[in-house]
């Protein structure tokens, strides 16, 4: 089974450590559910860093039928009227970075227990050809590796995630990128981490204008997660 559409939120945050108990309970209890049930949203999944070398511990997917639909005045609407349960948490992360992400490449299959993260800025002139490259050649070869069921490449698309960072109060980032990200779905998070190492590790990305040292690669576990 592929993904519920082509489009979809990455979020990642952090919280104090005193606050991680009630963070936990908002997000299962309340946020996924609250999510899920949006209009063009189907399917919300949420992650726990696995090893010491994943740079932010808690990461979220929310699968949506378009990425337009990450920017719908109904979601906007929810984002400037957060419950007080949210209010509360939302003001108190120490971590927080939002994409909105259209689904370029779907070679995801099930549900797994565990992901791979990597986060890229590739060159702009090279895209095109990275992206067959990933396409062909790529992700194929981490679907094919022990434990590894399926992968795929999210583009963040600039003009939606400005719409939702208006929206919640925050002004744009300046010097703005494209950002990507390669998510690896896995039955375990060290299988995710060594697919991702493996194809895309040495000089595979010299030829586009990369090397490895510039990927973020992080390996999480399933937490919880909810669909409709």
């Amino acid at each position: 089974m592929a993904f519920f559409g082509a489009g979809m939120l990455v979020t990642f945050t952090e919280v104090a450590a005193s606050l991680e108990d009630e963070f936990n309970e908002w997000y299962n209890r309340e946020h996924i559910d609250e999510r899920v049930n949006m209009p063009g949203f189907h399917r919300a999944r949420r992650y726990i860093a696995a090893d010491s070398a994943t740079l932010v511990k808690y990461f979220a997917t929310y699968e949506t039928d378009t990425a337009e639909d990450l920017s719908a005045p109904a979601y906007m609407e929810l984002l400037a009227d957060q419950s007080d349960w949210s209010k509360k948490i939302m003001s108190q992360f120490s971590h927080f970075d939002r994409l909105t992400c259209r689904i370029s490449i779907d070679q995801t299959h099930g549900v797994t227990g565990a992901a791979g993260l990597v986060r890229l800025f590739p060159p702009e002139a090279e895209m095109d050809r990275l992206r067959e490259w990933l396409r062909e050649t790529a992700l194929p070869a981490m679907c094919q590796r022990q434990d590894v069921m399926g992968a795929a490449l999210l583009e963040n698309d600039l003009a939606v995630s400005n719409v939702g960072w208006l929206a919640a109060g925050n002004e744009i980032p300046a010097d703005q990128k494209t950002e990507w990200l390669i998510l690896i779905d896995a039955t375990l998070p060290a299988a995710a981490r060594g697919a991702a190492e493996t194809v895309l590790g040495g000089d595979a990305l010299t030829a586009f204008g990369m090397t490895a040292s510039a990927l973020d690669i992080g390996s999480y576990a399933l937490l919880f997660g909810n669909q409709r």
